[in-house]
């Protein structure tokens, strides 16, 4: 099926989607001894923070916030409070030894030549190029495959500080219009436009504001599209605003303000609303979203007035895509990897559905697309890709060979063309675009990236591990050849674990510089995600919540155990969700961790949903103003369990100061307490990207700065050598 581009599972993911190639993520975390060892090291002098003896009684809980006030990021006292934290971190990473050499290094691996998988639309080819010279992706456009290559669009030309970025873009079916959402500050708003392809010129009328959750839909005629309407009234409070999203038709040369309401908005801050329109216009859907777990689908022909309802998601979630007069619908109603059903639009009962794809025994459907007059599948198993191709009526035709065990994408393509395009990377190997034929099979290598480095020079395992419940969870262990297991390998451990998202083996340039000085790569793919289906999600939300934290504990004490490592010289990384892994398992077992990296987290989980996208994410976690879910919450919640007497790891905490889907007042707030804890005496970093969203800064010079602090960080920690024998000696 077409991906649901459900707005906050751009939610929580820890952001590295959009960025190509070698740019793909920031770097995993840094690692320092435990303060016990460190007693000797004096405490460093931190900015003055004043707690405040605020308590709450919660379902007759006592519940304490000394910090609230940092909360209002508005406030002078705050800001001066920000401008100091992050002059200090930036002051003490400057300083540490080696960063240079990692910055030279990096640059040779983040300036990069590459391709992405290029859209088809009427002869026409759209893509994305990165350079080396340049700080940002550029959009290009030619007629035919082998047509004169044309920038379209180039967000390096936007603003002189580089901090207006290119979101979504979607060309029109004759590929003539493109309309396309521009970010300032690398943020989740964004305002629609809609360029002319031939003339590049972009429209001065079609400029559409509320485009936070936009996802537009050309009609075939090619004069207008669907899309998702979030108003921008100051008035609206921010936690309530999800609510509000409705879906608009705008018609090309037309007001916006003229735009035709499609579907009223919900009100309910939990849910999201999504549309969708079949390549052929003939059927037009809208999802009601309530989390990730479940969802509804209505539908209508365009030109009716009303919406049917086609299923409503009890515990189950669906996806739709209409071709030839007939729905294939995906879900995990009663199949947790899920399957395909084929429901005819005339009959749509549920017990008219006919099962095409039944659900396989081992592997996660991960989604679905119509591609040449077939079915293609792509499916997880063990965590590593799988593709298939099936006839419409799901009879199997063939496995798609890929080059390797990694992450594949599904097959991108037209319903009625043959042509075919797919990614693959893995953790050794830059992306690889592939070109192939739907009805025989036959593939060829179309782009692929390269870069200083030797893939053969590294390791790849996946090892199982028990649970603290006896669960089988997988991990990934990278590390370069000849390492020598004795127990003393630096080691970074990366996990995430929520939100039905899935750690897969992808390419991350930014670990080569830890592999090459001798580290060790550990990727565990927590209950909580999506690699087994939605029983190992459902398994890691909610009231279940601790089984994620259980699996990174056990993850950890694996690599001790197996003597990858010991616990001072473990260092463990997470983002967003995955920062509110990392707070919650430095506070419950800071005996096990030398080193946290936290990033743009969920760290108060009393009051998250009062704050950013939060409400948004309660089918997730749950809500303490539920008492049931109050008292899961506040058992796990790592800002509430800071205490006085704890020797914490050191923490490098990093924040981005236009952040709106995760409030930044989570990272102000945990810094404070673990700054003020009398008995840590590790060092406490609050690092702050400016002008930047959730996702970071899109900028490569950026990145190479905040992956030159972090690592630099990391290697001064453990007393890491680090680049031995010249930046340019490594890798190659």
């Amino acid at each position: 099926m077409r991906k649901l581009l459900v707005p906050a599972l751009l939610s929580l993911v820890a952001c590295a989607s959009q960025k190509e190639a070698a740019r793909e993520e920031l770097p995993a975390a840094a690692s320092a001894a435990p303060p016990s060892q460190k007693q000797e090291t004096p405490r460093m002098a931190y900015p003055a923070t004043r707690a405040e003896q605020l308590v709450d009684t919660l379902h007759g809980v006592q519940v304490a916030d000394p910090y609230r006030w940092l909360e209002d990021e508005k406030s002078p006292e705050v800001q001066e409070w920000m401008k100091a934290q992050d002059a200090l971190a930036r002051e003490a990473l400057a300083k540490m030894p080696g960063r240079d050499a990692l910055t030279a290094r990096f640059k040779e691996l983040f300036y990069s030549d590459s391709i992405s998988i290029p859209v088809r639309r009427a002869g026409r080819y759209f893509y994305i190029r990165t350079h080396k010279d340049k700080e940002k992706a550029v959009l290009y456009w030619r007629d035919g495959e082998k047509g004169q290559e044309k920038v379209l669009l180039d967000p390096n030309t936007w603003s002189k500080d580089g901090t207006v970025s290119m979101g979504t873009w979607v060309p029109s079916w004759d590929g003539k219009k493109l309309a396309f959402a521009q970010k300032p500050n690398a943020a989740d708003e964004a305002v629609l436009h809609v360029v002319d392809v031939d003339t590049g010129e972009w429209s001065k009328v079609d400029v559409i504001e509320g485009g936070k959750y936009a996802s537009p839909r050309w009609t075939p005629d090619n004069k207008g599209f669907y899309y998702e309407w979030l108003p921008t009234d100051p008035s609206i409070p921010v936690d309530a605003r999800p609510g509000y999203t409705t879906i608009r038709f705008h018609k090309v040369g037309t007001d916006p303000k003229t735009d035709t309401l499609v579907h009223p908005r919900t009100g309910d801050p939990t849910t999201f609303l999504q549309s969708d329109l079949s390549t052929d216009g003939k059927y037009l859907f809208v999802y009601i979203l309530r989390g990730w777990s479940e969802n509804d689908i209505y539908w209508k022909r365009p030109g009716e007035k009303d919406f049917r309802l086609l299923v409503k998601g009890k515990g189950a979630k669906y996806g739709v895509q209409a071709w030839k007069d007939r729905f294939y619908v995906t879900t995990d109603e009663g199949a947790p990897r899920q399957r395909v059903f084929e429901v005819d639009p005339a009959k749509t009962e549920r017990a008219a559905w006919k099962e095409i794809v039944p659900e396989d025994p081992v592997a996660a459907l991960k989604g679905v697309n119509i591609v040449g007059g077939h079915l293609a599948l792509e499916y997880l198993k063990d965590a590593t890709s799988e593709l298939r191709v099936t006839t419409l009526k799901g009879q199997p035709v063939r496995t798609v060979q890929l080059p390797g065990v990694g992450a594949s994408s599904n097959l991108v393509g037209l319903e009625d063309q043959d042509e075919a395009y797919f990614s693959f990377t893995s953790f050794t190997t830059p992306r690889l675009v592939y070109k192939t034929s739907v009805s025989s099979g036959k593939a060829e290598l179309w782009a692929k990236v390269e870069l200083p480095m030797d893939p053969s020079a590294y390791v790849v395992e996946q090892v199982f591990y028990k649970s603290k419940d006896g669960t089988r969870v997988p991990m990934f262990v990278v590390y370069r050849k000849g390492l020598n297991r004795e127990g003393n390998a630096p080691t970074l451990l990366y996990g995430y674990g929520g939100f039905n998202v899935s750690m897969e083996p992808t390419f991350r340039s930014s670990i080569l510089p830890w592999l090459d000085a001798g580290g060790v790569y550990a990727v565990a793919n927590l209950r909580g995600g999506g690699e087994y289906g939605t029983a190992w999600h459902e398994a890691g939300r909610m009231e279940r919540k601790q089984n994620v934290f259980d699996d990174f504990h056990a993850a950890a004490e694996f690599l001790v155990r197996e003597k990858y490592t010991q616990p001072k010289r473990l260092a463990v990384y997470g983002g967003s969700n995955g920062g509110l892994l990392v707070g919650a398992v430095m506070t419950q077992r800071p005996e096990l961790y030398g080193a946290v990296v936290c990033a743009v987290p969920l760290l108060d989980m009393v009051r998250y949903h009062l704050f950013g996208s939060g409400r948004t994410w309660i089918p997730e976690y749950g809500t303490a103003e539920k008492p049931e879910d109050f008292k899961t919450l506040h058992a796990y919640s790592p800002y509430h369990h800071v205490r006085p007497d704890v020797r914490y790891p050191a923490l490098l905490m990093m924040a981005a100061d236009h952040d709106d889907r995760v409030d930044p007042m989570h990272a102000r707030k945990f810094v404070a307490a673990v700054q003020n804890s009398p008995g840590n005496q590790a060092p406490v970093l609050l690092r702050i990207e400016m002008n930047a969203g959730h996702g970071g800064a899109d900028q490569v010079a950026k990145t190479i700065e905040s992956n030159a602090d972090l690592y630099a960080f990391l290697f001064h920690a453990l007393g890491v050598q680090g680049l031995q024998g010249g930046v340019a000696a490594q890798g190659r």
